[in-house]
């Protein structure tokens, strides 16, 4: 068993970056093939060059010094020499002033600039341009506390600038940073859906890909990162403090945080892009390459990151701590998460790096989410990743969308995404499912706009609708977009509700991205990743409120029934103890689905029947009527035992039989009956 002190051993620090010390800081910075390293110094400001000093050889590529009367809040960067040849991954280029990989703070955002990509001797001195690592004395380790988010909670995917913009109870000043998610209104939202923990998109200082800057636009997702510590200063003004105060606030209030991170590429992109960092210091090292010497491409972005390298796992796994030790996250999402686990290029489930994480003492018993694709050869691996990793689960989003669509013969795959997806991952050696079943994502079209747009409408991202994906799994109701027809208005509501109440239904951890519980719209555009303004800010003034009351109430149905957030696959017998089976699947009439029944293209209704709702053997039956037409419901009886509606009644429902409307999904639970429900008073037949 790991000590606690093991945990948070004082004297651990990373081997490179800025170390504030007695007297003075010591600079250390890795590269393989540089022949010369420097640390440029700068004033109080960072606006100008002070001194510059060379970093000394001290072996396996490590190159340091230490540099006595340096003091906490001190500016600086890196400088490279070497051989200048792009086609080979060489980028030495001394005028290119490097931020620090290891920097914890900087001064200022990145900017993109032209000229931080213009070849040796083409350009000038990019100081100007940059910005200064800032070297800082690290708080105090936290101790390492017992996780607050379990696998079968609720993830709330937050982008955190657009979620606090335009909400009215939070002062000006405070908007759209990451101090803002600890402001009361905020708590008490989060409370209200049961949010287990938030999962901030990435607040790790990024930059804006080239293409955006003359079209007037700027990335508002962050998923373009430059270095990998750093807090961006526009998201977290009060720098890692302010993490560490948010991320405190919240688990005051039961709410753990996870941070989506990326380890798969930087915003240095291709050979025409930026030198930054990584790049100015060891491109050929800390990114894959082909074997003609072009830069491998699994990301689409330009460039990937070589998470087969020593060095780039160490930097990894440092970073990873950071964030537990100072800021004390729950743990972590990894996007393009294959990336991680690629050696030679290929993936591999028992990679070193995805192996260390596991394992390590700090890291181990984290929460860990992998994105399991990227664009690579073999990068869709969905289901592959090892334990603890729990998944994001697109065969769950499609299924769930196509059933609710309207597709012919989705009613058995329906019920294997309802009860965990065990195709996908009940492999003989997993007794629970790692999915994180969701309908919608940061990447993609909202809930909302789901049931009201059948094309994607991305021309605000000013490449004439071609970004983004054409196959949505989306449907409209009968027109595009906005409409004042009272109809359609109602079947898209109902529609958003469905949704809703099936990922509240779907045993296992589930995921809602902000402002769907409460109707957000991006008017379809389904990649609004360049749309900082309010087509991804959240409207919380005109937001929907009786959605919002009704994911409050799914909430609150999911707290009191443990059997929907248990992990553990179902096998359709009772458990021990127990004289009901775990779960069990009913036809609109009561009769257990045969295989007929399964197989009926045309069938778009069902009930799963949970054991485990309660105490005393109680189930919980969801019905789900996926027709458009409503439809009588027959829910099986037990002597001793009564229904009633878990969540609002229906028109018209008494005893076993409901009349459930089309396009419905309705929990009954199952109670233990007292002396006032005899057969005659609960309509019983």
């Amino acid at each position: 068993m790991v000590k606690q002190e093991d945990k948070i051993a004082a004297d651990w620090r990373p081997r490179f970056g800025g170390h504030v010390g007695q007297g003075g800081i010591r600079f250390a910075a890795w590269s393989s093939a540089a022949k010369g390293l420097w640390v440029s110094l700068f004033d109080e400001r960072g606006g100008r060059e002070i001194d510059r000093l060379e970093l000394q050889p001290e072996g396996e590529g490590v190159h340091g010094l230490f540099v006595a009367g340096l003091a906490a809040g001190t500016r600086y960067g890196f400088r490279a020499d070497g051989d200048y040849a792009p086609e080979r991954g060489l980028w030495f280029d001394p005028d290119k002033l490097l931020v620090d990989p290891y920097a914890v703070e900087i001064d200022r955002p990145y900017a993109y600039d032209g000229r931080l990509g213009q070849r040796r001797g083409e350009g000038t001195d990019t100081a100007p341009l940059m910005p200064k690592a800032i070297a800082s004395a690290l708080p105090k380790p936290l101790p390492v506390l017992p996780l607050l988010f379990r696998p079968g909670g609720l993830v709330y995917e937050v982008p955190v600038r657009a979620f606090t913009m335009l909400h009215p109870d939070i002062p000006e000043n405070q908007r759209g940073t990451i101090a803002a998610l600890a402001h009361p209104a905020v708590v008490e939202h989060l409370q209200k859906l049961g949010v287990g923990a938030v999962e901030l998109m990435p607040v790790t200082a990024s930059i804006d890909e080239r293409h955006l800057p003359p079209l007037g636009l700027r990335n508002a997702w962050g998923y373009n990162p430059v270095t990998f510590m750093a807090l961006d200063p526009r998201l977290a003004p009060g720098g890692l403090a302010e993490l560490r105060d948010t991320v405190a606030a919240l688990r005051n209030a039961g709410i753990g945080t996870i941070l989506d991170l990326v380890f798969n590429h930087t915003g240095e992109s291709d050979k025409f892009g930026p030198t930054l960092s990584l790049r100015g210091l060891d491109s050929r090292a800390h990114f894959r390459h082909e074997p003609d010497g072009r830069l491998a491409n699994d990301t689409g972005t330009g460039n990937t990151i070589d998470c087969d390298h020593p060095v780039v796992q160490e930097m990894v796994l440092d970073t990873l701590r950071h964030f537990v030790r100072h800021a004390g996250v729950d743990g972590f999402r990894f996007d393009l998460a294959p990336v991680l686990g690629r050696v030679e290029g290929a993936f591999d489930t028992a990679a070193p790096l995805l192996r260390a994480i596991r394992h390590d003492s700090v890291l181990g018993d984290r929460v860990l989410i992998a994105e399991p694709w990227d664009i690579g050869p073999g990068g869709y691996q969905l289901g592959n990743f090892p334990p603890p990793f729990l998944e994001w689960n697109d065969r769950y989003r499609d299924d769930i969308r196509r059933f609710w669509r309207g597709d012919s013969g989705m009613v058995g795959a329906l019920a294997t995404r309802l009860a965990g997806s065990s195709d996908v991952f009940g492999s003989s050696r997993q007794r629970t499912s790692r999915s994180v079943n969701f309908i919608a994502a940061h990447d993609g079209m909202t809930l909302a706009d789901i049931v009201a747009y059948e094309r994607k409408h991305n021309e605000a991202n000013g490449e004439q609708n071609r970004d983004g994906h054409d196959e949505n799994l989306s449907w409209n109701n009968g027109v595009e977009g906005e409409t004042g027809d009272g109809a359609i208005a109602k079947a898209r509501f109902d529609d958003r509700r469905a949704l809703l109440a099936t990922l509240f239904a779907s045993r296992g951890t589930i995921m809602l991205t902000a402002g769907d519980e409460f109707g957000r719209t991006q008017k379809g555009n389904n990649n609004a990743y360049a749309q900082d303004n309010e087509i991804t800010w959240l409207d919380w003034v005109g937001r929907d409120r009786a959605l919002e009351r009704y994911a409050c109430m799914l909430a609150a149905v999911r707290r009191s029934v443990p059997a929907l957030a248990d992990t553990r696959f179902l096998t359709g017998q009772p458990p021990g103890g127990s004289e009901i089976a775990d779960i069990a699947w009913f036809t609109e009439t009561g009769v257990p689905l045969d295989e007929a029944a399964w197989h009926d293209p045309g069938r778009h209704r069902l009930v799963m029947m949970l054991g485990g709702a309660g105490d005393g053997g109680c189930r919980l039956a969801v019905v789900i009527n996926g027709d458009r037409r409503a439809c009588m419901f027959t829910l099986p009886e037990r002597e001793g035992f009564w229904w009633e509606p878990a969540i609002e009644a229906l028109d018209g429902a008494a005893g076993i039989s409901r009349p459930v409307p089309g396009r419905t999904v309705f929990f009954m639970i199952e109670r233990r009956a007292g002396p006032a429900q005899t057969k005659e008073n609960r309509g019983g037949k």
